[in-house]
């Protein structure tokens, strides 16, 4: 894909906040910023990690082009000693990710970076913006996917995606969250990932009958063959023509290795009851039937309780604008300061609402499984200094109602540390998947999710716990702010 320079894609204050820090601050003042999302988006019981790829790409080719050091003093608020430094400016700091297609909860960094705090004061608007996009994408494709209950998910939400960005990278969330391909004939070729498709009802209207497009279309592709039945009348004329163009197929010798038909409209459950028995009692028991028309998790879930003998689903609209939940919500808070020892001072943010109090200092995340299952029993958020024993018990505590509490015994729980190294003093450390590989890899995580997580109306809640180092910090920063 062709080198973007993304740099100026910010928030005007992170701008001008640079520049205050450039006047009255020590420039190299090392910060810690932690990205994360306070809620699962969708009501969802967990959300997927996507877009950290891209974000390798953005920190990469980070700069300050001379027209965008011209636009920028063509503002009238940025001076020149400022606007000189800009010229030679580039990322140098840390940063650690979950690494894309993991399954992730609220409250935990998703991306951490560490960095002079001019440049991670910069980065927040891309980072943000990326992964909240990607991720919320791919959280509402995994929805979808476990809905189909094993059925092939196809994406094809281009032509209503909020613009060409949307639609590329929705399609590669989309394929990370499971989908099997893509309509997107753009995103198949940028990302190497499966494109698939059919035809539209203007084929049909534009013969001068419908087994005279089928046909002319069949000769096309043999080899993949899904017609459109729904143009004229399903039952009566789209199911029949199409049952004679695989019968003519068949007589000539012609075995595809994928055909059937696709709906688009009606009463999907009955019509695809009817087309399955049209279908089988004409000897065509391996014709899939597909479908369309505004398909999301909760339509697709209630059409396989119907008994629909669809298996092969397109999803568009409200797959690749997550039309029920169009944002995701991650934030980028300050968790810590540098001194000059090289420890950190943690930095608290105070709310009125309980949900938006941060986790301060420099911190890790270690996912717990239950060893026998090797599902997901708990996350814990912990300072990186801490140390862990699997032969030891392990408590697990809520940090809202810490009264409540869950002992782990040896042997019973396995632990792994969740952020990797992707940049390390301004260096890429860390190479991408496939997107093919990390949809493998997704599957693989959601796979260590319980069912109940994973239900698609009042999940079950992961916790995500302090560990006790942590919980002290946060309640003594707390009360020392309570007594100003």
């Amino acid at each position: 894909m062709a080198k973007q320079n993304l740099t100026l894609l910010t928030d005007l204050y992170q701008l001008t906040m640079m520049q205050g820090y450039f006047k009255n601050k020590d420039q190299n003042e090392t910060v810690i910023f932690d990205a994360f999302f306070r809620s699962n988006p969708q009501d969802s019981g967990y959300a997927i990690s996507a877009g950290l790829d891209q974000i390798i790409e953005y920190i990469k080719n980070l700069r300050f082009d001379k027209e965008d050091i011209s636009y920028l003093a063509n503002l009238h608020i940025f001076e020149k000693d400022f606007l000189d430094y800009l010229e030679s400016f580039h990322f140098s700091g840390d940063i650690y990710a979950i690494p894309e297609g993991s399954v992730m909860f609220p409250r935990e960094p998703m991306i951490k970076v560490i960095a002079p705090i001019m440049e991670a004061q910069l980065i927040e608007t891309a980072i943000l913006n990326i992964m909240n996009h990607q991720s919320l994408i791919a959280t509402k494709a995994s929805r979808v996917c476990y809905a189909a209950k094993g059925d092939g998910i196809m994406e094809f939400g281009l032509r209503r995606a909020q613009g060409p960005d949307a639609g590329l990278y929705g399609a590669r969330a989309a394929m990370i969250g499971g989908c099997i391909g893509t309509s997107n004939v753009l995103a198949g070729q940028l990302f190497d990932v499966p494109v698939k498709g059919t035809h539209a009802h203007s084929w049909i209207m534009s013969f001068p009958d419908e087994y005279t497009a089928f046909k002319t279309y069949a000769q096309m592709y043999p080899d993949s063959c899904t017609l459109l039945v729904d143009t004229y009348d399903t039952l009566q004329s789209g199911v029949p023509n199409a049952i004679k163009v695989f019968q003519e197929m068949k007589d000539a010798g012609i075995k595809p290795k994928f055909y059937g038909i696709r709906l688009d409209s009606g009463d999907l459950a009955y019509i695809s009851k009817k087309a399955r028995k049209m279908l089988d009692e004409a000897g065509f028991e391996d014709a899939v039937i597909s479908a369309s028309n505004d398909l999301d998790e909760f339509l697709i879930d209630s059409l396989k309780a119907q008994g629909a003998t669809i298996t092969s689903w397109g999803v568009g609209t409200h797959l690749i604008t997550s039309k029920d939940c169009p944002s995701f919500g991650g934030v980028y808070k300050l968790a810590a300061i540098m001194k000059e020892d090289g420890s950190f001072i943690p930095k608290i943010k105070l709310s009125e609402n309980t949900e938006k109090v941060t986790n301060p200092g420099n911190k890790t995340i270690y996912r717990i499984y239950d060893k026998e299952s090797g599902k997901i029993k708990a996350d814990l958020i912990c300072l990186v200094d801490d140390v862990f024993d699997e032969t030891n018990p392990l408590m697990l505590f809520d940090p809202a109602e810490p009264w409540k509490k869950t002992k782990l015994a040896p042997g019973s729980y396995t632990m792994k540390e969740l952020l990797v190294p992707v940049f390390l003093k301004g260096e890429c450390v860390y190479e991408s998947p496939s997107v093919m590989e990390i949809r493998e890899i997704c599957q693989q995580e959601l796979s260590t999710l319980w069912d109940e997580v994973r239900r698609l109306v009042n999940p079950h809640k992961i916790h995500v716990d302090l560990s006790p180092r942590l919980y002290d910090m946060k309640i003594n920063l707390l009360d020392q702010l309570g007594e100003r």
